[in-house]
């Protein structure tokens, strides 16, 4: 079993100042159960090298035991610090796809060629694509053999319009990420803020928010066996 997880390389808030990233619990959570399955793990990234993690994600009230697993885990850290570039990967090596979020892939993930060729290779293949949070964007613009947007009648899920607002980001992102979905023709699913949420619709497995990353893990691994 080998899976691909795939991390942003963006790292600044829009115009804000601040920087961004990808959110260490939901690279963490799913890392940790992929790797404890027994899957081999190859971590990739547009720029390669170290991505940036999320200030916030780094914060105390942010912290969950897959995070803490993370900080005494230097083989882990080396690994994250020596991503390979995302143009060298290839569908046909990998069983699966992951993409954690952060609001990083909101602004170069969604439309990196790289990656859109790799996920409809991953679904023309009828391997799992799993995505949480805001890792649902990279599915935003890619397509079906058919040439439909690739949610186009799918369930999907991801951070929502209410969660965005609760964080004080809807006017700082480049987009929404529930009303793209819904407008490439997405079946939007979600649940209150902040609670768990996985919806798997053939070989798309997505997440709604952070709380989500341990559910969407599990699914995938089901997705792969």
């Amino acid at each position: 079993m080998k899976v691909l997880i795939v991390l942003t390389s963006h790292d600044r808030l829009g115009d804000t100042g601040e920087k961004t990233g990808f959110w260490l619990e939901e690279f963490a959570s799913p890392y940790y159960h992929l790797k404890d399955a027994g899957a081999q793990i190859i971590l990739a990234s547009p720029r390669g090298g170290q991505p940036p993690i999320d200030p916030r994600s780094q914060a105390p009230e942010s912290q969950t035991a897959a995070t803490r697993r993370f900080d005494d885990d230097p083989e882990a850290k080396q690994e994250l610090a020596n991503t390979a570039r995302l143009a060298q990967m290839k569908a046909e090596d990998f069983d699966a796809v992951f993409y954690p979020g952060g609001h990083g892939p909101l602004w170069d993930l969604h439309s990196d060629g790289d990656s859109i060729s790799l996920i409809e290779g991953f679904v023309a293949a009828g391997k799992p694509v799993a995505a949480v949070c805001h890792g649902p964007a990279v599915l935003l613009r890619a397509r079906d053999a058919n040439g439909k947007p690739l949610v186009d009648g799918k369930e999907v899920t991801g951070f929502s319009n209410s969660e965005e607002a609760a964080v004080g980001l809807t006017e700082v992102v480049p987009y929404l990420l529930e009303e793209q979905l819904s407008a490439r023709g997405g079946v939007y699913r979600k649940v209150d803020n902040w609670n768990v949420l996985a919806v798997v619709d053939g070989q798309i497995i997505t997440g709604q928010n952070p709380a989500s990353s341990a559910a969407v893990a599990e699914a995938l691994l089901k997705a792969i066996r």
